[in-house]
């Protein structure tokens, strides 16, 4: 996943209660639970299913670098669903969500008016309804242009548009983005 893609994930997982497992053990254990078998386990990682069962055995401790970046990933992709849901749900009908982000911004606008793309560093709160489709959209396997679509469309009403009362013919793209955090 890209940028905004990653940063969503990020965002979602700072409501967790609890760290997730830190050992390869644990950690193995607790996929093998969500995948109920140490098959889908093995799949799912990329790797045999002895070797899992070795893992949640005890007999392999330390993973590869490469193992243990995927077996971290997989299990916070699962790790409490419950807290995830009801904080993007939180995040969709209440509270919306914070775009910080430093990207190039271009514009096609009235003639008269500039055109050139300019870098900039936006802090801006985004209404719920945005972060509920930008949400959907990630649930949904969305790509990273799609996603700074909606992005850019929020951003473009909210802080260029000032809600509709100014620009009103103003479109922006959002590209090259350097960095972006979003906060629920």
């Amino acid at each position: 996943m890209g940028k905004l893609g990653d940063s969503l994930d990020k965002a979602v997982q700072g409501a967790f209660t609890r760290p997730i497992p830190k050992t390869a053990g644990a950690q193995m254990r607790y996929l093998v639970k969500q995948f109920k078998g140490t098959r889908a386990a093995a799949a799912a990682l990329g790797i045999s299913q002895r070797t899992v069962e070795r893992y949640v055995a005890g007999q392999f401790k330390r993973p590869r670098r490469d193992l243990a970046q995927r077996l971290e990933r997989e299990v916070t992709k699962r790790w409490q669903p419950q807290i995830r849901a009801k904080a993007k749900q939180q995040a969709a009908t209440i509270d919306g969500i914070i775009i910080d982000t430093r990207a190039r911004f271009g514009y096609t606008a009235a003639p008269g008016t500039t055109d050139d793309a300019r870098l900039r560093h936006l802090t801006q709160a985004l209404p719920p309804h945005y972060a509920a489709r930008l949400f959907e959209a990630q649930d949904q396997g969305a790509t990273e242009q799609q996603l700074r679509n909606i992005a850019a469309e929020g951003l473009q009403e909210i802080y260029f548009k000032d809600h509709g009362r100014r620009a009103q013919d103003l479109q922006v793209e959002f590209t090259d983005v350097d960095y972006i955090e979003i906060e629920l």
